[in-house]
């Protein structure tokens, strides 16, 4: 398989996907795409790619974009470690996480972009927008985690990296975050896929 993933790795999507083909165990060629000079836009791409995004994968004849359906193709499609509960209610919480985080909190994900998570932290201070929203993850966050054992719907799913990647938009940048949310946060980081990714050769941050 092929994902097609940017050039800088710093994706929160494309991430995602990264983490679900390898707790699947599935072997998979990285190709990169720097998105600042628009080579998703290219038309070789764009006849992969329904979306033109990334990521995209890429599996024999057949390519899907979009992180989250391509979560569920791939819990579908093969056997391994869970990515999504078994449990219909369950499984429904887990999709709903995943799509309010891919479609809310535009200030604090515009404010504390994923540079800050993975090349540096940012000095400027949240606005009056960043704070309501990052106020919106954290009700919601402390709805599900309160312990060291607990996920967003009772076992580990790739909710938790979607997340925990949120939440450390704030953690990683030293801005204040509740001490049980930081702390799962920074237990989720620890997920051997995430810390692969972590670990792939990025481009200088431009600027």
């Amino acid at each position: 398989m092929l994902l097609y993933a940017d050039s800088q790795f710093a994706s929160p999507y494309a991430m995602s996907v990264f983490v679900s083909l390898r707790t699947k165990r599935l072997d998979v060629e990285l190709r990169t795409l720097d998105l600042s000079t628009g080579q998703n836009t290219a038309a070789d791409y764009v006849a992969t790619s329904l979306t033109a995004r990334v990521p995209t994968l890429v599996d024999g004849d057949f390519s899907l974009s979009e992180s989250s359906a391509i979560s569920e193709y791939l819990e579908d499609r093969f056997e391994g470690e869970r990515l999504y509960p078994q449990d219909a209610r369950q499984r429904a919480r887990v999709r709903q996480v995943q799509a309010w985080l891919r479609s809310d909190l535009m200030a604090l994900r515009a404010e504390r972009s994923t540079a800050v998570v993975f090349y540096r932290p940012t000095s400027t201070a949240l606005s009056e927008a960043g704070q309501a929203a990052a106020r919106k993850l954290f009700a919601a966050a402390a709805s599900f985690i309160g312990t060291e054992h607990d996920h967003v719907a009772g076992a580990w799913s790739i909710a938790d990296v979607d997340l925990a990647l949120m939440l450390n938009r704030l953690v990683l940048n030293g801005d204040a975050v509740p001490a049980p949310l930081a702390a799962y946060a920074r237990r989720q980081w620890q997920h051997p896929a995430i810390q692969e990714w972590l670990a792939l050769p990025r481009p200088p941050l431009a600027g």
